[in-house]
């Protein structure tokens, strides 16, 4: 049996780095060096300066280049780190579309930097191809593409927006960090570069901060490549090592995380204090099969809205056991509150245009037994119900 004919879940395990080659250390070399030194004037070896390639950074590359099926890999200083200099392939000038409800992070990079640097965006609603088509302008150089998008889980069709990239010579971005290539594989639905904040699923752990890049086809690496060189924007050696380790149990992670994460989300969707539940797991979310053409899962994360601001603070101060906190994908279940976590660069008008209310919460299933979640969920939505049954009799 050959490695090409492995399962995703052996290959986490069984890749190209599955054992050093010089000691059969079964993990790999940690190598601190920030320069090496050249045996020849003219004629120097592969490695010269760690800005440039190290070992084990050049490793975690390897590994997640052949998880997303792509021909190069780049680990990055952070999941911004990775979409920034994603984003200097384009030049002044040029035109870019992007999915309304994007991550606050990117939301702030593409208004408020790369707008001072003459690229221009639109945002709509990916789910809507005719929105998209619309947008297209004749300096359209790049479709960027969240999907799941972050925090309403809307799902957007990466094969047809790559098709229609494709017709007009400009590229597709897709962030995957939600589902990861477990999940889904975007360069297989046509997109050019696959963009992952690893701080999250990938590595699984909240003990690191970084972020992946891949991409399809030589040409593009070379352009990337010198961008990640002349940027700088790098991840250290130990925090690759970290990705690496993380990414062993990957499949196991989010096997668990995902079913919990869909028993979660029937109940919440069944209880009367929960005004909307977005989760593309559930049969009456209105991009359900897309999800399951283009993906093998819905993920670990959805979101949920309480009737008001009010009592949300309330629901958020009875649960003991997420840790409430900004980001996702980690062991530990996390509820984030979008309005001032992940969308908090994200003016309110901008926010509610989306429909990001304030009323909304964000939920990453962990690894937790999903039954001790809903009872730590259950015992608050009740002392919710108890506390607005006391005020409306107060007030009658």
């Amino acid at each position: 049996m050959t490695k090409e004919e492995f399962t995703f879940e052996t290959r986490l395990l069984h890749n190209q780095h599955k054992m050093d080659p010089v000691t059969g250390a079964v993990s790999v070399p940690i190598q601190h060096a920030s320069t090496f030194h050249q045996f020849d004037v003219d004629q120097f070896g592969k490695y010269d300066y760690a800005r440039s390639l190290n070992p084990t950074r050049e490793a975690l590359e390897d590994v997640i280049a052949e998880l997303e099926g792509g021909v190069k890999g780049f680990a990055f200083s952070s999941g911004m780190a990775a979409i920034s200099t994603a984003f200097l392939l384009l030049s002044a000038g040029d035109h870019v579309v992007i999915t309304e409800d994007v991550y606050g992070g990117t939301f702030r990079m593409v208004t408020e930097v790369l707008s001072r640097f003459g690229v221009e965006h639109t945002f709509v609603d990916m789910t809507e191809l005719e929105q998209v088509k619309q947008a297209i302008r004749p300096n359209t150089k790049a479709f960027y593409v969240e999907t799941p998008s972050n925090p309403l889980l809307k799902v957007t069709d990466i094969r047809a927006i790559s098709n229609l990239a494709k017709e007009i010579g400009a590229l597709t971005f897709v962030d995957n960090t939600f589902l990861t290539p477990a999940l889904q594989r975007p360069l297989e639905l046509g997109a050019d570069v696959v963009l992952h904040s690893a701080t999250k699923f990938l590595s699984g752990h909240s003990d690191v901060v970084a972020g992946l890049a891949v991409v399809n086809n030589e040409e593009l690496a070379k352009r990337l490549g010198f961008l990640q060189n002349s940027f700088g924007a790098i991840l250290g050696v130990q925090d690759a090592w970290l990705v690496l380790r993380g990414l062993k149990t990957l499949s196991v992670r989010l096997e668990h995380s995902q079913k919990a994460a869909l028993k979660i989300a029937d109940f919440l969707q069944s209880h009367p204090l929960i005004e909307n539940v977005y989760y593309p797991g559930l049969t009456d979310h209105p991009h359900y099969q897309l999800q399951h053409v283009q993906a093998q899962g819905a993920g670990a994360v959805l979101s949920f809205e309480l009737k008001s601001e009010a009592a949300l603070r309330e629901f958020v101060s009875g649960v003991k056991i997420p840790v409430f906190a900004v980001s996702l994908g980690a062991v530990e279940s996390i509820l984030s509150y979008p309005a001032k976590m992940s969308h908090a660069a994200m003016p309110q008008v901008e926010r509610e245009k989306r429909g990001i209310k304030n009323s909304l919460l964000r939920l990453s299933v962990g690894l937790e037994n999903p039954d001790d979640l809903i009872k730590d969920f259950s015992r608050s939505l009740d002392q919710l119900g108890r506390n607005e049954l006391v005020l409306q009799q107060g007030e009658s």
